[in-house]
């Protein structure tokens, strides 16, 4: 199939502007495309859906090798040939990180707020527990207090009963009027203190730099990704790969506390189209060029096609 020229100059754009790192390449492509195909890749394959992301063979092997002994993935050898999975813990932390990646929308938040109190035996043990919970979003509003007005309680309940944390953590939740300041409706008030609490300007010119970027992709991509399988599949996984680098250090706030014409609710809104416009190409590729363990990658699962509130119906595929 003839490589569309246009799509192919967007890609070298954008993958001279984000160079994305091997390893971290590698995990977003576990997670975003070989999860929910069951899990598996020969290295073989693996080697060529990274070489056009200008990712050479040594490099993937070193990746993946610093992967294995991270406990991301876990190898399972075939005769001569090794095929890769992630590991349960790796599944387990891109499948906490997909929950927010390909959601259709926020949360409705009930107007209450989480306050986590924390009372540990030691400073060690307060600053891991601080950094636990500053991954699900909660600020510090001083050594031992934390808030958040709308947490995952999923991810707070598990986070909390890890064992390293032991009894040193006490939740709360709070309504408006049980916060010192905030007991009268007043939205600039709250703002203010999301403002102060939460360093929005910082992660405001990530998101406008994701824009920035993927914004010029998108019409070339919905006219050109249909006779580019190869192209659709790298700019699908660029668009995942540096949407996820923003979101995980946002704190998922409410739209009520965020300022006007915030620029995630615009980039969420981008990389849903772009996944929509390369889906179906995408997917063609990866299934005529991934090989497990069992011979051909099988088809998606239903929660992938679940993803940002529904995806097309997958096209069936003449296989190689």
């Amino acid at each position: 199939m003839t490589k569309s020229a246009p799509l192919r100059r967007v890609l070298r754009t954008l993958i001279a502007d984000t160079s994305p790192r091997a390893k971290s390449l590698i995990v977003t492509v576990f997670g975003d495309a070989i999860l929910p195909h069951g899990g598996s890749i020969w290295m073989g394959s693996l080697v060529s859906l990274l070489d056009p992301f200008g990712v050479n063979e040594r490099l993937v092997r070193t990746a993946v090798l610093r992967l294995t002994r991270d406990n991301w993935l876990v190898a399972d050898s075939v005769g001569r040939r090794s095929y890769y999975r992630l590991t349960d813990t790796g599944s387990h932390r891109f499948e906490e990180a997909a929950q927010r990646i390909y959601a259709a929308g926020s949360v409705p938040w009930d107007g209450n707020w989480s306050i986590v109190m924390i009372d540990a035996d030691t400073a060690e043990q307060r600053d891991r527990i601080r950094r636990d919970l500053g991954w699900l979003g909660f600020a510090a509003i001083s050594q031992s207090l934390l808030l958040h007005p709308n947490p995952d309680r999923a991810s707070l309940a598990e986070a909390i009963r890890d064992d390293a944390h032991g009894g040193a953590v006490l939740v709360l939740r709070a309504t408006r009027d049980q916060l010192p300041g905030l007991e009268r409706e007043d939205p600039d008030k709250l703002r203010r203190l999301v403002q102060t609490t939460w360093d929005l300007d910082a992660l405001s010119v990530m998101y406008q730099s994701f824009l920035d970027r993927f914004r010029p992709a998108l019409r070339v991509l919905q006219e050109h990704a249909a006779s580019d399988p190869e192209a659709a599949f790298v700019l699908r996984t660029l668009a995942i790969h540096e949407f996820r680098r923003v979101l995980l250090k946002d704190p998922d706030l409410p739209p009520e506390l965020l300022p006007p014409n915030w620029p995630g609710s615009t980039a969420r809104q981008l990389c849903r189209n772009l996944y929509l416009a390369a889906e179906q190409p995408a997917e063609k590729h990866l299934l005529d060029t991934v090989e497990t363990a069992e011979g051909p990658l099988p088809g998606a699962s239903a929660r992938h096609r679940a993803r940002f509130g529904g995806l097309p119906a997958p096209r069936k595929s003449a296989r190689r």
